[in-house]
Parts: C-alpha cells; sequence; structure tokens
C-alpha cells in the first residue's frame, strides 16, 4: 500500500486549488489514509509485544483519536458545532458496531472461537454505560426546562464534562496502577516474536506520531470536501456526520482492529475499539465542551435528541449481551454489523428538516 502515500502531496495540491472539485479532493485524502493507517497498524503492534495489550490498545485509541480531536476543535471554531456532535457519535457507533463486528467476523472465518479476558469486557462496558448516561442526562434535561432558563443548561454541561474527566483519569489508574491484573490478555497469538529492544520502541512511537499528524492533516482535507461531495449524492447530514466521517476518521481503528483480530489477538481488538469508544466519550467530548466556552462562537453541549439517545444506548446495550461470556465468533461480528446497517439507513433517509433534527438543541 506505499504507493498510495502519493495521494498525500497530491490531496494538498487538490486543497490549495479552488477549480478542482471536492470529489477529487475526497478520493485524494480517503486514499491518503490508507497506507497511514496501516502504518499506524504496524507501529502499534510493536509497541503492544513490549507493553502488552491493555497499553497497546489504549495508545492505538489514543493516536487513532488524536484526528478526531484536532479535526472537531477546527470545527468549533468555525461554530459547526452540528458535525462537531456528530462526530462525537458517529465514532463511538462505529467503534463499537462497524470496527468490532467486522473485526469478529473476520477473526471468527479464521478461528472456531476467540477468548478474551470478560473481566476486563465488563469493566469497559460498564465505563461505556456511564459515557452513554453522561449523553442522555443533558439530553433528558432539555426537555425539563423552559428556553430563559438555559443558564442552568450550560452549568449542567461543565459539571457533566468535569465528571467525564475525572472518571477517565481514574479509569486510567484502574487499569494501569491499581487493577492492571483484571486486563492481563487471554489470547493465544500466533506470533511469538522476540520484545523490541528500547530504541525500536522509540522508533515505532515516532511513527505513530508522525502518522498521526499526517492523518489529521489529511483528515482536515476530507472534512472540508465531504458535504460538498455528498451533496451531489443526496445524503442528509446526519448519514454525512454519524456514517462517512465516523467511518473515514476512525480508519485507522478499524485496520489496526481487524488486523490483529486476524491474529487471534482479540484483547487487543477490544482495546482498540471499544477502549477509542471511551476516550471519545469520557475525555474527548468533555475537552471539546470545555473549549466550546473559550474558542467557538456558540457552546457545544452534548444534547443529541431523542434518535441521538437511541443510536447510544443500541450499542452499548447489544455490547454488553455479547462479551459477557469473553468468547467471540463470526456471527456475533454479524449481529454487531446488522445494527450498524440499520442505523446507517435510519440516518440516510432521516430528512434534513427542523423537525426531525437529529442533534438536539
Amino acid at each position: 500500500m506505499k504507493f498510495l502515500l502519493a495521494f498525500i502531496p497530491l490531496a494538498v495540491i487538490f486543497e490549495h486549488s479552488p477549480s478542482v472539485p471536492a470529489g477529487f479532493r475526497f478520493a485524494a485524502a480517503a486514499l491518503a489514509i490508507i497506507p497511514l493507517a496501516a502504518a499506524m497498524v504496524d507501529a502499534t503492534e510493536r509497541i503492544s509485544h513490549r507493553t502488552g495489550p491493555t497499553v497497546g490498545g489504549l495508545l492505538n485509541a489514543t493516536f487513532g483519536n488524536a484526528p478526531e480531536l484536532i479535526i472537531s476543535l477546527m470545527a468549533l471554531r468555525a461554530g459547526l458545532i452540528e458535525v462537531v456532535k456528530a462526530s462525537i457519535v458517529g465514532v463511538i457507533l462505529s467503534n463499537l458496531l462497524f470496527v468490532l463486528g467486522l473485526a469478529f467476523l473476520l477473526g471468527g472465518l479464521r478461528f472456531h472461537v476467540q477468548k478474551f479476558n470478560r473481566h476486563g469486557a465488563r469493566i469497559q462496558r460498564a465505563v461505556l454505560m456511564v459515557a452513554a448516561i453522561s449523553i442522555v442526562v443533558p439530553s433528558v434535561f432539555d426537555n425539563f426546562i423552559p428556553p430563559e432558563m438555559i443558564d442552568r443548561e450550560d452549568g449542567l454541561n461543565i459539571c457533566v464534562a468535569l465528571v467525564l474527566l475525572a472518571t477517565y483519569a481514574l479509569s486510567l489508574v484502574f487499569m494501569l496502577k491499581t487493577h492492571p491484573d483484571y486486563f492481563v490478555s487471554e489470547d493465544t497469538g500466533l506470533e511469538t516474536g522476540a520484545l523490541p529492544d528500547s530504541t525500536g520502541t522509540k522508533l515505532a512511537v515516532a511513527h505513530l506520531a508522525i502518522a498521526s499528524a499526517i492523518l489529521a492533516l489529511m483528515s482536515e482535507i476530507l472534512v472540508g470536501s465531504i458535504e460538498g461531495t455528498a451533496a451531489s449524492l443526496g445524503m442528509s447530514k446526519a448519514f454525512i456526520g454519524v456514517i462517512i466521517l465516523a467511518l473515514i476518521g476512525g480508519a485507522p481503528e478499524s485496520v489496526a482492529a481487524v488486523t490483529v483480530a486476524r491474529r487471534n489477538k482479540l484483547d487487543l481488538t477490544m482495546g482498540i475499539a471499544v477502549g477509542s469508544s471511551v476516550q471519545i466519550a469520557l475525555f474527548v467530548a468533555p475537552v471539546l465542551v470545555l473549549s466550546s466556552y473559550v474558542m467557538a462562537p456558540r457552546t457545544l453541549n452534548l444534547m443529541v435528541g431523542n434518535a441521538g439517545i437511541m443510536i447510544i444506548m443500541l450499542p452499548v446495550l447489544l455490547l454488553s449481551m455479547l462479551v459477557g461470556d469473553g468468547r467471540s465468533n463470526w456471527f456475533k461480528g454479524v449481529q454487531l454489523l446488522s445494527v450498524y446497517l440499520l442505523i446507517a439507513l435510519f440516518c440516510y433517509f432521516l430528512p434534513d428538516t427542523p423537525g426531525t433534527s437529529f442533534f438536539g438543541s
């Protein structure tokens, strides 16, 4: 896939050429993301050989979410609040249903049954439920207050953001310091190569950082052209933000999770896919909420409307039912992908009218 790196300068040239159609910019940036994602897969797996799947998954989730954070900050500055909300909801949805479903499916087609640490999975799904509740609470609260009491809504959003940041910090302490034994790997990967030395690990971290930086640039170009491209195809704004933007921005997690699942390393897959959703909900979302008070024309809240509540809660509930036994097979992947397809169809056919706003107020 290295030949696709040629699309990186091409995407930059297209971005600075006003006469180039949005579709060409979109295609060039999308193709450029593929080799960058592959480089992140390779670097993260080299690091995980030394650190273990818990830290490896955390690193991959962190670098994978960096583009979403950067792009969302830029969208905030431009006042594109709906785009930011769509990104938050879409990335969580994509990781829990599409990425994990595809990993379960392709891994299950190669191995009859795959095992992962069910104790760590239980903790992760509980944290995800906390994240889902944090979005549901402001959305429900909005239904109980009159418009003239908007200041109370702002106060609630700030408090929710602070609670989420504290929860995320404590979850890292729990995973990495006090209870790392809860996340001991149960996979039986076929590859048992020697551990990389410290120089190799530092080089892998450098590759991750460089690939993430370039990926952020490509994602920015992609976001700038995606609405123009999708408009010609008659897509709704909900479909653009929740499905297309999330899939492209989550390319590193998708490639990484599927690759390691095919190597029977499902604990690392869970760390990447579920860990990315946790990080988006508990870290990226509250950081964006707080940042909006200093850099955006109007503040960001976590209210997503009734449709958004449904789309957040259903994946978390489905995941809780499927991962409780610590075992996976290809049909569990089919179930996750089926729900993702149903939600994608809902977003595609949802009309762009004020009465059917996906994002709430």
